[in-house]
């Protein structure tokens, strides 16, 4: 009788997993459009049809920021305020060397809402008549050529551009 008990459980814990499987697939995924689906660090899409140029002085080069993405950041200033910008973990030693107070730069790139407010992704930062490509057109970060060697998957996908 006991295991007459279990098969029948069994039965129906199978078929109540099975059922809850299939309306899971048969479920809409929500309709978010990629403009509005977060992405994996809390940051919306980079949306390349709304990019902005910034042109200021830097205040302040941070390292990281409690509830931004991961990299260096800066805060600039320019004609419409105080702009808090990420430029990415994978800026060359010089690159990183070259950033300081009061340093003209050029920011082109997506405004992005993160836990801890609004941020500029850039996607190019230009200064002192050098141009970084620091993320593709898409807003993916782009590792520097020297990695991209050693990193066949960064090779395959373009590295540095």
């Amino acid at each position: 009788m006991r295991s007459t008990r279990k098969r029948q459980f069994s039965l129906a814990l199978t078929g109540l997993l099975s059922g809850a499987l299939c309306l899971l697939f048969a479920l809409p995924s929500g309709g978010q459009t990629a403009e509005s689906r977060p992405s994996h660090n809390g940051l919306r899409v980079y949306d390349a049809a709304h990019e902005v140029t910034i042109n200021g002085n830097v205040e302040k080069v941070l390292t990281s920021r409690a509830g931004g993405p991961a990299g260096m950041h800066l805060l600039v200033s320019g004609a419409h305020g105080t702009v808090y910008a990420h430029v990415g973990p994978y800026l060359s030693k010089s690159t990183k060397a070259a950033l300081h107070m009061g340093l003209p730069v050029q920011l082109v790139g997506a405004m992005a809402t993160a836990r801890s407010g609004q941020v500029l992704l850039v996607r190019q930062l230009v200064y002192g008549g050098q141009t970084v490509n620091i993320r593709n057109s898409s807003g993916f970060l782009l590792r520097p050529q020297s990695s991209a060697k050693n990193d066949p998957f960064a090779a395959r996908n373009g590295g540095a551009q």
